[in-house]
């Protein structure tokens, strides 16, 4: 049995048939026509979640792993607006999402009607396409127009290189939960063919000549999914090319320069201009490091050429000559070819992050308890093959202080298209519930109660490990400029005294709590040997102002 509106019927059955597995529902009466549609096809796994808001992440981190689109499926009125948290930040991270709204019909937008907004477009600045659906079956027109803008919306969220969320607008008329089983299907779909896109000869001998002639090569690596296949080639290129790569970047090899802070607070200003690039070559999404980015920007390569498939013209480091619109490992497979100068620029490269690393080690040996030496403790009990997501603010840039560990198998995410706070918790969820492998989520007291509503869901999964650093606050503001303010307490840091326990209890979840580095020893051995049906939660309280003064003593002491 499904949905007695046609249309309805149509739009599950294709989603259905070009490959949704997943759907995400939240709760509501306008949306009953979709969910009966979408649960009526075999192929796809229905999920309810009642918050549209971790909702929203949950189908995020579920596409962030698969690569498919997911299907958000919600009433009308505010609950469509609950999505675009997580809309945004898949947008930025190019995650395929195919978002379904219920909505009145036109003619009652306006007319105080409950639960009535202005529905088309209001995703407008973030979605990569968005279209209303007919509100009936009137004319063949309608079923026409339904299957070809069904399709167009599923193409363009699973466009290869430029995937992202795309919005269908379904407005509906009452009666709303009536079924049939008499519903057909045209089997005709609308197929992208692929196209691979290929550098010219001209473009091949321009990259060749300037890349023989550049004597400090640098590479920098964004947020990127795993790639075996391009993590090698960078591999390759690194003998004679400074490859810098964060966590999130997913890129790893005992040469590449995972520590970029540590590198870059090690040079000496000598040294800053000497080994400022000629040639600078990004790939990815979004970089952490704010202070590296601020060093290129004043110190700009001769040349910055921009790897985007989709022809983005992201200017970064404000110095940008050449955008690439192909395949990045077309693009190194050239260059690992030829042969250039530049092994003696990555040596003295290299060797200063390793030098920040064993200085890095070093200086937690003599430090008190604090969050530096609680990643460092938890970096070392990490599961191997494991997947790790980190929340944003200081969970993120604590990570990419230390060693990627490139023989661990561990892979790293994080939300880092706009860089909220909000959804960790949800995404994490939504990531370990299509991973067959052990999921880590780190983030700090004021994520978890940002997204605390990721635990109001019956789908969390046993794999999902979640740590809690409370350092009773923003403890990033106590790093930055911000902490020269009277007003930082209050306003910025927002101190409090809560403690994750009640809420565990609350939502049946197994709890440990740390308070020094025996008990978050104890703790992390606990949190991994843990069985249970549902996620632990190991939450470590740290000093908030010790945490802040041990972190800015490391870049002095890296100085020294």
């Amino acid at each position: 049995m499904s949905t007695n509106k046609p249309i309805v019927h149509e739009l599950a059955q294709i989603c259905a048939a070009k490959g949704v597995r997943h759907a995400i529902i939240s709760s509501g009466s306008r949306n009953a026509p979709i969910v009966i549609a979408f649960n009526a096809q075999k192929k796809v796994k229905c999920l309810s979640i009642i918050d549209e808001r971790s909702a929203g992440f949950f189908a995020l981190g579920i596409a962030q792993q698969t690569g498919a689109p997911v299907a958000l499926i919600c009433t009308s009125g505010s609950a469509v607006l609950n999505y675009a948290p997580a809309i945004v930040e898949a947008y930025y991270q190019k995650v395929p999402l195919l978002i379904l709204t219920a909505d009145r019909p036109t003619e009652w937008i306006d007319q105080d009607d409950g639960q009535t907004i202005r529905q088309p477009f209001i995703y407008n600045s973030y979605i990569k396409a968005s279209f209303t659906l007919p509100a009936e079956n009137a004319h063949a027109d309608d079923m026409w127009y339904t299957r070809r803008i069904t399709l167009e919306a599923f193409n363009a969220a699973s466009e290869k290189g430029n995937e992202g969320p795309v919005h269908l607008n379904i407005p509906l008329r009452e009666p709303l939960y009536e079924e049939s089983d008499k519903m057909g299907t045209d089997a005709r779909s609308i197929e992208v063919a692929e196209v691979t896109k290929t550098l010219s000869e001209e473009g091949r001998r321009d990259i060749i000549n300037i890349w023989k002639s550049a004597k400090r090569k640098m590479i920098i690596c964004g947020l990127h999914k795993p790639d075996n296949k391009l993590n090698s080639l960078l591999s390759s290129l690194a003998k004679e090319t400074v490859v810098i790569t964060e966590t999130t970047s997913n890129m790893f090899d005992e040469r590449f320069v995972c520590n970029v802070d540590g590198y870059f607070e090690s040079l000496s200003e000598t040294e800053k201009k000497t080994l400022q690039p000629d040639l600078l070559i990004t790939l990815g999404g979004p970089v952490t490091t704010k202070k590296f980015k601020a060093y290129l920007r004043k110190n700009k390569p001769v040349h910055h050429w921009h790897i985007s498939a989709n022809v983005s013209h992201i200017d970064t480091y404000q110095s940008l000559t050449k955008v690439i619109p192909a395949d990045a490992e077309e693009v190194f497979s050239l260059l690992t070819k030829q042969k250039s100068e530049g092994a003696a620029y990555a040596d003295k490269v290299n060797k200063i992050a390793k030098s920040a690393l064993t200085r890095l080690d070093k200086y937690i040996k003599q430090i008190p308890f604090s969050d530096l030496k609680v990643f460092e403790m938890i970096w070392k009990q990490l599961p191997k093959d494991s997947n790790v997501q980190l929340g944003n603010s200081t969970p993120i840039r604590y990570a990419n202080l230390l060693d990627a560990m490139p023989k661990s198998g561990v892979n790293y995410f994080s939300n880092r298209g706009v860089s909220g706070i909000d959804g960790s918790l949800s995404t994490a969820s939504g990531a370990a519930f299509v991973s067959d492998k052990t999921t880590t989520l780190i983030l700090g007291d004021l994520g978890f109660m940002y997204d605390m509503n990721g635990l109001w869901n019956k789908n969390l999964s046993p794999n999902l490990r979640i740590i809690i650093i409370n350092n009773s606050g923003g403890g990033i503001f106590r790093i930055i400029d911000s902490k020269k303010t009277p007003l930082l307490e209050e306003y910025f840091e927002a101190v409090h005294n809560l403690k994750i326990e009640p809420f565990a209890k609350a939502f049946d979840i197994s709890y440990y709590s740390a308070y020094d580095e025996e008990s978050t020893r104890t703790g992390l051995g606990a949190l991994y040997r843990a069985k249970t049906k549902k996620p632990v939660i190991l939450e470590i309280f740290t000093p908030r102002k010790v945490n802040a003064e041990v972190l800015l003593e490391y870049f002095n002491f890296l100085k020294k």
